[in-house]
């Protein structure tokens, strides 16, 4: 008797590490994740600068419309007189001896030695200044505020500079400054140029050539372009400018004069400059090109972008950007642009790039110039300087919106996802989502972006693997309860997150508060639901669009459920982790709040949202014990799962049965099912054409034939014979349901004393013929076998037959054979 096997229920969990088959046949297992749709994501009728439902309040924002006119654009050479003269300052200068000045300009000579005379008043010994003070260093000290690198020093401001100093001391001796000649200094610098701009000799990549020929070469093709053009400032024959434009950037291109060493820039970029007060936005967008290639900066850099910007805004101009290199030098302006010293220029070069995003062609041709990475680039940059500075940089997050709203596009391409990958795109989102927590507009995109990608498994397991991004999803949802929009997407992700990974549930629930504030939110809009509402702000970023009412169907979007929906997946899929289930399971709160869901909402007007409800009561009744305490809690499942078994709506009684799986392993539940007719509902199941349907029935049928009282019932219904069919019709295709079915009819003869009696003399004959003919390898696999695909799968469906079905179909015919008797059963008495 002590080597005697324990008999064990079929319901109880294996102790044995799991085979191949039983790791595939988990996906019926009692514990379930659940999927939903992705939210939707309306898109704005018009082109914006920040969403239409922004919490950045216009004084904080940079404009999205604005005036632009040639006025706006500085001269390459001065900054245009404003016309304003400004009052003097009340200031006196304090009076500098000659022994100051004097120290100040050059070391103090050495004594002169008594032997020797002082030098002459004009002669050629003149004391050289130190070289500090050249040409080059006075131009170099200048003022330059505002002008970037487009300032370039005039020749009235050299005259200005003294020639020669009276300096007392020893005799009449005379300090002179002598600026340096060629030859002294460095070429390239500001002595060595001419009286005039056009004539500098200056290196770079026009400096390749001789400067006569440079001359030459402008003098012959580029001025009379130039010349032209000028002439056009008043006409506004765009035709002509527009021609006269594309023809002066070829040349220039041809001959690699685009840059900012080029001798005639300046008198180029004026120029052009003059011609930008047309309204034909082809021909902005080439002149736009043309100043974007000289690589200008400072306020002639932001008002490029906001030239380009506003192009972009209409979208029947997307065309334009996608003739010649418009694209290339937007991406380029992004990548050499510093984040600190032209941030606004940043704002509406990446915004033009977010809304041209928009187009899908437009959207292809962004991709194939990786925009992701130079988007990428843009934001580590960003989160650099923010860790340097110790604090996010406010401004910063104008442009972070914008690249954020890009990639959310960007993600959708046929290569967006191994970018994102490979430019560590995600890692430096969860970076932004810890740093720029409050900035709602910012975390929507991010989220928007998360939801994208994470229907992927290969940026699941990266976002997955981050070791902060926990800490940032409850953050957010802690901070930004009632704002649905981004609650709703942020528990979308972590469903996706959790719906497979195991670590992923660990690592969730583990996170200080999670679990509160994912209940915080359940209970949150289930009052909401209670009250009526539809959504939990006033200002829903779907319930306006640019100030227009939305339209029936968005308006029909009950936002309040979709939270809820997506709230309960993130906790069902938590609870398949066994530390966190059984946790979970602990917390009658949760399981309260769920049973409110089933109770007072109708299946059939709201299936998805009570459907998942059942699924998370499901995933709790799985850690259900015998633990009297608790049975109250078990009931209340029970009682408000009935009303679902009743109920047409076949998903409703699937899910309701797999929740009456795990129940009725308590005697108490399973007489209030049967008094409530639910062990003959099961019966009846047994008749549908789905696997699983038929699956969930005999499994709930297994633990109700444990009581004896019970079993009576399932012959009187006709249930054996209905089990037979589903050997017969399911037997070969699904060894584990038919492993089910034998565990049934097991238990339903446990005190068996003749076979013909407990089954039915028709029953039990053909019972025998099909365990006999089920339990031979080659009757019962030889088709399976010869179909197979290849070893592997030969081997897994013999390991599954053996495993799931042969050990209880012996059971069962063993029993069978052994009560058969050839006497006919006697009659009761009566």
């Amino acid at each position: 008797m002590e080597n005697k096997k324990v008999n064990k229920p079929f319901y109880a969990l294996p102790e044995k590490t799991q085979t191949s088959s039983q790791i595939v046949s988990a996906a019926r297992s009692s514990l379930r994740t659940f999927d939903t749709r992705r939210p939707n994501t309306p898109r704005d009728e018009q082109r914006h600068l920040f969403p239409s439902s922004t919490s950045r309040t216009p004084e904080t924002r940079p404009p999205s419309a604005f005036s632009l006119t040639s006025r706006h654009f500085e001269g390459a050479d001065s900054r245009p007189v404003s016309g304003t003269r400004l009052s003097p300052l009340d200031h006196h200068p304090k009076a500098v001896s000659p022994g100051d000045l004097e120290n100040i300009l050059v070391p103090r000579p050495p004594p002169v030695e008594p032997t020797k005379s002082a030098p002459r008043r004009g002669s050629g010994n003149r004391t050289r200044l130190p070289s500090t003070l050249s040409l080059e260093g006075v131009e170099n000290s200048v003022s330059r505020s505002g002008q970037g690198d487009d300032y370039i020093y005039s020749e009235s401001s050299r005259d200005k500079v003294p020639t020669e100093f009276n300096s007392p001391g020893a005799g009449d001796s005379q300090i002179s400054v002598t600026y340096p000649t060629s030859s002294e200094s460095r070429e390239g610098s500001a002595g060595s140029r001419k009286s005039s701009a056009g004539k500098l000799n200056r290196t770079g990549s026009a400096g390749k050539h001789d400067p006569q020929e440079s001359e030459d070469f402008y003098t012959s093709e580029l001025e009379p372009l130039v010349a032209e053009l000028a002439s056009l400032t008043k006409k506004k024959d765009c035709d002509r400018i527009h021609e006269l434009a594309g023809h002066l950037y070829s040349t220039l291109e041809c001959h690699n004069c685009l840059s900012k060493q080029f001798p005639h820039r300046s008198s180029l970029l004026k120029a052009i400059f003059k011609l930008l007060d047309v309204d034909e936005p082809r021909v902005l967008l080439r002149l736009a090109r043309l100043i974007l290639a000289f690589k200008v900066s400072g306020n002639n850099l932001l008002n490029v972008c906001k030239l380009v910007f506003k192009v972009s805004r209409n979208d029947k101009n997307d065309s334009y950007f996608l003739e010649e290199n418009i694209l290339n030098l937007l991406l380029e302006t992004i990548r050499n642009a510093d984040p600190n010293q032209s941030c606004e220029a940043l704002i509406y070069c990446v915004g033009a790039v977010k809304f041209l995003t928009g187009n899908p062609d437009i959207l292809k041709r962004l991709a194939k110039l990786d925009c992701v990475k130079t988007l990428a680039s843009l934001m580590h940059s960003i989160n650099k300087i923010n860790k340097e500075n110790g604090k996010p940089g406010d401004q910063f997050g104008h442009i972070l919106v914008q690249l954020t709203a890009a990639l959310r596009n960007l993600a959708d391409t046929t290569s967006g996802r191994d970018r994102f990958l490979t430019h560590n795109v995600i890692e430096g989102l969860v970076h932004l989502m810890d740093s720029y927590s409050g900035d709602s507009d910012l975390m929507m995109y991010i989220s928007r972006i998360f939801s994208k990608i994470t229907l992927h498994t290969d940026c699941c397991s990266v976002l997955a693997n981050q070791p902060t991004c926990y800490k940032a999803f409850v953050h957010l949802l802690k901070r930004h309860v009632l704002k649905e929009d981004l609650v709703v997407r942020l528990c979308f992700v972590l469903g996706n997150l959790t719906i497979k990974n195991e670590a992923a549930r660990l690592k969730l629930f583990q996170e200080s508060h999670s679990i509160e504030t994912l209940l915080l939110i359940l209970k949150t809009y289930l009052e909401l639901d209670q009250q009526g509402k539809t959504c939990a702000s006033a200002n829903s970023e779907d319930s306006k669009l640019n100030g227009k009412v939305e339209s029936e169907t968005e308006a029909d979007v009950n936002k309040v459920e979709d939270v809820l929906i997506k709230v309960m997946r993130v906790l069902a899929n938590l609870t398949i982790n066994e530390e966190v289930g059984s946790a979970i399971s602990q917390n009658s709160v949760f399981l309260q709040l769920l049973l409110n869901v089933v109770d007072q909402k109708d299946i059939i007007e709201q299936e998805e949202l009570v459907v998942n409800a059942v699924v998370a009561i499901n995933n709790l009744s799985y850690y259900t014990t015998q633990d009297e305490s608790q049975m109250a809690g078990h009931l209340n499942m029970a009682r408000s799962l009935l009303k679902l078994i009743m109920n047409n709506n076949m998903e409703g009684i699937l899910e309701a049965a797999r929740v009456f799986g795990n129940l009725t392993r308590h005697k108490q539940i399973r007489d209030f099912l049967s008094q409530n007719k639910v062990d003959a509902i099961m019966v009846t199941l047994l008749d549908s054409s789905s696997r699983e349907v038929v699956f969930i029935a005999c499994g709930v049928l297994i633990n109700f034939m444990l009581d004896e009282e019970k079993r009576s019932m399932l012959k009187k219904e006709g249930g054996i014979k209905k089990l037979i069919d589903v050997l017969r019709d399911f037997g070969r295709e699904d060894w584990q349901l038919s492993g089910c079915v034998c565990k049934v009819l097991i238990n339903y003869s446990c005190r068996i004393h003749s076979s013909t009696n407990s089954f039915g003399q028709e029953e039990a004959t053909e019972l025998t013929d099909i365990l006999t003919e089920y339990l031979d390898k080659d009757s019962a696999l030889g088709d399976s076998l010869a179909n197979a695909a290849d070893e592997e799968m030969r081997e897994y469906i013999e390991d599954l037959w053996h495993e799931e079905f042969c050990s209880v179909g012996t059971q069962l015919l063993k029993r069978i054979v052994s009560h058969l008797s050839p006497l006919e059963p006697l009659e009761a008495p009566s």
